[in-house]
């Protein structure tokens, strides 16, 4: 080992790179550590992997190989034991004779060497590659259901348009209404089209998707995934290719293949790492074919009770005290996507006990409940959410909620539900709590009924949470803290996002909710009765009933290292 050492330091000096003293404090972090020197090299930026491959390449007259578009052939690769590729980072790329080369990234690592000479018997000849491009080789070939789907697609692309040959180029841009339908079938039910779906669908969920969009295009079909509230480019499939794809989503999904022309809505499910997934699909016509959004819906991520959710303290109590009132109106607000449907199925999964009826009215049921009545509107057949509220009101609830309050007959119905003995909960659009109150009296609702129902209020965002694994300190100016309200800063160490494997060079894993929540008392239904100022009620909520605002939840997410200062600003602004 002491002889590979003095052969890249001997290296690494005659090429003058690098300073002795560079050289020494590597070694001496090297001993300390117990990593390969040029791995310390590289971490410490005293050299970068390119430069450290072809200064090898250079002195030890070895070629150098990019494996990002190399084609393997499987059965050399699986000459070498995958314990050995992974232990030395190396795999084999082609067996000639005798003799099997293999890509490495340590050539001087005679003991790697020895003992592949021994286990396979072939001489071995060697090439230069990255550690990254090699460990990236050994997972794709060795576990080839974990490849990545670009590195997949490029291999099924050819076999993929081999389906459709026969047909014209022109044809790729053909209209829906021109589509040979049992073509399509048949295409769609052809092994490459539905290992693509397949992957697509597992890839999804192994980056943890909350959505994926299938969009045409003019001369190809994108497809992005939602993470982390952020959606990314993936992958192109070929336009050719285009309508098998969608008709196996239609299939799946139980939805209507022959019609084009309208919005269709399904679902399917999926089991996945010993878990099942649901996934709600919305299709809709768009210039260049039929746009589908898959959303997934994992029961697994609705926790049972409220302790589980990531609730800072303040907000957490006030939502416990709410729901153990026996009658009255809970709100969550919030925009789109900002967990609402999570938090209110969190609380009805505490509330799920065989002595409760509890029932729900949704537009579409996100989650299936089991122990919980789930109804869907379908307003072509005049089940919406009025006369599926009243209907819902004979069947003895303990416990409703309401997807979403969106006019003024539905909440007439649903305030006068919960002073007559209902625990109500719904949601509502608004940027904060407070505001939901002037929301239900612009729609119609007597301010003495409002004051009168209303248990407590909500709003609710989603931030991202920092990668722990890569997160960086930063220095934020004094006076930029104090400009936005950012209060005893003096022991606050705050981060950045920087961006690895582990979080998809995103710099965030994961969200959590920010919440800010009031319960109503006496007083505030008073100020809600005399119709008094927005503003005076939110000062009288926030001085006097302790409520902390979004900022201030997002704040304390900051303070405890959860996220950072630019996402905690960037959620709770509002447009």
């Amino acid at each position: 080992m002491e002889a590979i050492k003095a052969n890249i330091i001997e290296i690494l000096l005659k090429s003058k790179l690098l300073s002795r003293e560079q050289l020494e404090e590597a070694l001496s972090v090297q001993r300390e550590q117990h990593m390969a020197l040029r791995r310390v090299l590289v971490e410490r930026k005293f050299i970068t992997e390119e430069m450290l491959l072809s200064l090898l390449s250079e002195q030890l007259y070895i070629p150098t190989l990019h494996l990002a578009k190399y084609r393997f052939d499987p059965d050399v690769v699986r000459i070498i034991p995958e314990r050995m590729a992974r232990l030395y980072n190396l795999i084999a790329i082609s067996k000639m004779g005798s003799t099997l080369t293999v890509a490495m990234s340590d050539p001087l690592n005679i003991f790697a060497l020895d003992d592949l000479k021994a286990v396979t018997g072939f001489n071995i000849d060697t090439v230069l590659s990255s550690e990254e491009e090699i460990a990236k080789a050994i997972e794709a070939y060795y576990h080839p259901e974990a490849k990545d789907l670009q590195q997949l697609l490029v291999e099924e692309e050819a076999k993929l348009v081999l389906i459709t040959s026969e047909k014209k180029e022109a044809e790729a841009t053909v209209k829906q209404e021109e589509i040979d339908l049992t073509e399509v079938v048949k295409e769609s039910e052809k092994q490459p089209i539905v290992k693509l779906v397949d992957l697509m669908l597992t890839q999804a969920l192994k980056k943890r998707a909350s959505d994926i969009h299938l969009e045409p295009e003019y001369d190809t079909l994108r497809v992005r995934y939602r993470i982390d509230g952020a959606l990314h480019d993936v992958f192109k499939v070929p336009k050719i290719n285009q309508n098998a794809v969608l008709a196996r989503m239609k299939i799946i999904s139980n939805l209507d293949i022959t019609e084009t022309r309208i919005p269709q809505d399904g679902r399917f499910k999926v089991k996945f790492e010993g878990k099942e997934v649901d996934f709600r699909v919305s299709s809709l016509p768009t210039t260049f074919g039929q746009k589908f959004v898959l959303r997934a819906l994992d029961k697994s991520n609705l926790s049972i009770g409220l302790d589980k959710l990531g609730f800072s303290e303040q907000p957490a109590a006030v939502f416990k005290m709410a729901i153990a009132k026996p009658f009255g109106m809970i709100l969550v607000t919030g925009p789109t996507g900002s967990g609402k449907s999570t938090t209110l199925y969190s609380v009805l999964n505490q509330l799920n006990t065989p002595e409760r009826n509890i029932i729900t009215i949704e537009d579409p049921v996100e989650y299936q409940v089991e122990g919980i009545t789930q109804i869907q509107v379908k307003p072509e057949i005049g089940l919406d959410f009025a006369s599926g509220l009243r209907s819902l009101l004979r069947q003895s609830p303990d416990v409703i909620m309401i997807g979403e309050i969106r006019d003024s007959e539905t909440a007439d119905i649903a305030i006068k539900a919960s002073l007559t003995g209902q625990l109500v909960l719904s949601t509502l659009h608004t940027n904060d709590a407070i505001s939901s109150i002037t929301r239900l009296i612009d729609m119609g609702v007597e301010p003495f009924l409002v004051a009168s129902s209303l248990i407590m209020l909500s709003a609710q965002r989603l931030c991202r949470r920092l990668c722990t694994k890569c997160r960086k300190p930063v220095e934020v100016p004094r006076d930029f803290l104090e400009s936005i309200g950012f209060k005893d800063y003096k022991n606050v160490v705050f981060y950045q996002p920087d961006g690895c494997k582990y979080c998809n060079n995103t710099g965030y894993y994961g969200r959590v909710a920010t919440l800010e929540a009031v319960m109503i008392d006496d007083t505030m239904r008073e100020m809600i009765i005399r119709k008094e100022p927005l503003d005076e009620v939110k000062k009288y909520a926030a001085q006097k009933c302790g409520m902390k605002t979004l900022r201030d939840d997002a704040y304390l997410k900051v303070r405890q290292e959860i996220t950072t200062l630019e996402e905690a600003i960037r959620i709770t602004t509002e447009e």
